[in-house]
């Protein structure tokens, strides 16, 4: 049987969901199932047994689960000492900033996790305070109705990453990696060029490396292929164009790089789940 793909819902514009505080019971947990969203999850207390990727973890106080998007997973609680946790969902897209800012950086754990297939972290005694210090903060700013809530959150996600990045990977002192010059010009000349036609044969000769190069290092680095960083990135233009801005809307497809209408609106739609107009009516 296939696993059940989830839908994530959130009343945030920011694409970031919280589950806080949340006692399983076995008979109220999802089978097998996929999201397109990561998730983060840290355990209180209970004991239990999650299942991801084909493996089986027991499930301890202090545990933190890293689960990249797309992986299948499922939570069996102990029926007389449930699991207790908070759980995180946040689609790729947070993760892309500045590239001033090594936006790559913060999905590092994600990557990792992945490739080692290694899903749970135990956290230090003296790192579990500021863990769920974070959470607290999250669940406080998903539930205040500033207009800087967004950017506290994703602040605060980003915060949170990074700390699992320095305490919960395996230090490889001789082994740090550093983004090559040519990806940071490319960053920069997608931010540049975002309007235009832009494609991996285009980038990469600007970048000066061959195209499968390009394609891997990019993927290996940013933690999106090319195309779904652009789309990304183009769909991030677009709503905040849409939401700051009376431009009508084919100025702002035109403008966040496309130069079909319907090819708009079917790319928002599929990745907002609302039409342009209905995001903009919405928000």
């Amino acid at each position: 049987m296939k696993p059940l793909a989830k839908s994530i819902d959130t009343n945030n514009t920011l694409p970031l969901h919280i589950v806080f505080k949340d006692t399983k019971q076995p008979d109220h947990e999802l089978p097998d199932h996929v999201h397109d969203w990561h998730e983060i999850v840290y355990v209180y207390r209970g004991k239990g047994t999650f299942f991801i990727d084909q493996y089986f973890y027991d499930v301890n106080e202090g545990d933190i689960f890293i689960l990249p998007a797309n992986t299948i997973h499922r939570a069996v609680p102990d029926s007389d000492i449930p699991i207790t946790s908070t759980a995180i969902f946040f689609h790729p897209s947070t993760l892309i900033q500045s590239p001033f800012m090594r936006s790559f950086a913060f999905a590092r754990i994600l990557e990792e996790s992945k490739k080692e297939k290694e899903y749970r972290f135990s956290i230090p005694e003296n790192m579990k305070m500021r863990i769920e210090r974070f959470l607290e903060e999250m669940e406080a700013e998903c539930n205040h109705s500033g207009v800087d809530s967004s950017e506290a959150l994703l602040l605060l996600l980003h915060m949170l990453l990074l700390d699992l990045n320095r305490h919960c990977l395996k230090l490889q002192e001789n082994t740090v990696n550093h983004e090559p010059e040519w990806l940071k010009k490319s960053l920069l000349y997608i931010d540049e060029h975002i309007g235009d036609n832009l494609d991996l044969l285009t980038i990469a000769h600007f970048a000066a490396v061959s195209s499968a190069h390009f394609s891997r290092v990019f993927k290996e680095l940013v933690g999106l292929n090319l195309t779904d960083y652009i789309t990304a990135k183009r769909l991030i233009l677009a709503k905040e164009m849409l939401l700051a801005t009376n431009e009508p809307i084919h100025a702002i497809a035109n403008q966040s790089g496309y130069k079909s209408m319907p090819h708009f609106y079917r790319t928002f739609k599929k990745i907002t789940g609302l039409t342009p107009k209905e995001y903009r009516k919405q928000k």
